[in-house]
């Protein structure tokens, strides 16, 4: 069989080669009609682009970079999930890399990175989004890049996150109006934006509704299970023991409830336990957390889209969207007795 090209969509779709380009790679200024008709014709001819070709072509490789440090494989995965699907829609190619934010190495390695792959563009995932030394790199480099679950910085790029301290301070809030006085809070990760989010949240829904802040109800943790086993250990060794924990994602708040029925502990009935994300880990364990769900996958999504766009057409105005985090309630948390 004759191999479809760019031309032969071009001929059988009555278009020029260009308009069929800018098809191929979703950029503006074709219309919904003719843009519907030339996808038609590329699957009527099942016509596949050569992608080194394409990026001969236009000096691109098609290739999004997304860096990540995180101990959750969830959350992990589910950027995946949300950068895929906006790749998938532009004729775009994903590498997703892990890396570690403390090694002295960070910014060689991702220069290194950058090159060796040809990368068009690159997500900073978190802590890495925000992270000044990367972001000021990039920004030297002139290396396009778009931030997921950033703080709010006063910066020029492309940035996409959730309302972590208004989830926060939901959740929280949903506590004490269950009753709830003394609620421990475990923070998370240190490098991560989110940490200070969420624990600002707790302190604004106590501070909203008279309820007194104690420090020695507040634990260190790092987002992983193990933290949080570390965290509830101390949290239920405390006397008087508190009524409620609110841990800063569902794998720590897993491990309270896991260490708190160890010790024949009633979940929710003596103590209630709430967490953050809705994990997939939130819906699966008994009973099932109330957490906050945060959009992820949305939030990576239109992170790459845009990021897209901008390689494309680099836009002058940066595109920073705050998404809203949803209170979940299920059977972890009750009216206090």
């Amino acid at each position: 069989m004759k191999k479809v090209t760019i031309n032969s969509v071009a001929s059988y779709a009555g278009v020029s080669k260009k308009t069929v380009s800018r098809v191929l790679n979703n950029e503006p200024n074709v219309s919904d009609a003719t843009r519907e008709k030339v996808l038609k014709v590329f699957k009527e001819l099942d016509y596949t682009p050569n992608p080194i070709a394409r990026g001969l072509a236009q000096n691109r490789s098609f290739i999004i970079g997304c860096i990540y440090d995180n101990p959750s494989k969830s959350y992990i995965t589910r950027v995946q999930t949300g950068a895929l699907a906006a790749c998938q829609e532009n004729n775009y190619n994903l590498l997703i890399h892990p890396c570690d934010l403390r090694g002295e190495e960070l910014i060689s390695n991702i220069e290194q990175l950058i090159q060796t792959s040809r990368l068009d563009g690159l997500v900073l995932t978190p802590p890495f989004s925000d992270f000044k030394l990367l972001v000021d790199f990039l920004k030297t480099k002139n290396i396009p890049y778009a931030r997921v679950a950033s703080a709010v910085l006063e910066d020029e790029s492309i940035s996409v996150r959730s309302n972590d301290e208004q989830g926060a301070f939901e959740i929280t809030e949903h506590l004490i109006r269950l009753g709830h006085k003394s609620i421990a809070f475990i923070k998370g990760h240190p490098d991560h934006s989110a940490t200070e989010q969420r624990f600002k949240g707790y302190l604004r829904a106590l501070n909203t509704h008279g309820v007194e802040f104690n420090e020695r109800l507040v634990e260190e943790g790092n987002f992983s299970y193990h933290s949080g086993v570390d965290s509830a250990r101390s949290i239920l060794d405390l006397t008087p023991r508190p009524t409620a924990v609110f841990a800063s994602n569902d794998y720590m708040a897993a491990a309270v409830l896991k260490l708190a029925t160890q010790r024949q502990l009633k979940v929710p009935d003596d103590i209630s336990i709430a967490g953050f994300d809705n994990a997939p880990i939130a819906r699966h364990i008994w009973p099932g957390l109330t957490t906050i769900a945060q959009p992820v996958e949305d939030m990576t999504k239109q992170a790459v889209t845009k990021l897209i766009e901008h390689i494309a057409e680099p836009q002058e105005a940066p595109y920073q969207v705050t998404l809203e985090a949803r209170l979940i309630t299920r059977e972890s948390t009750a009216q206090i007795k």
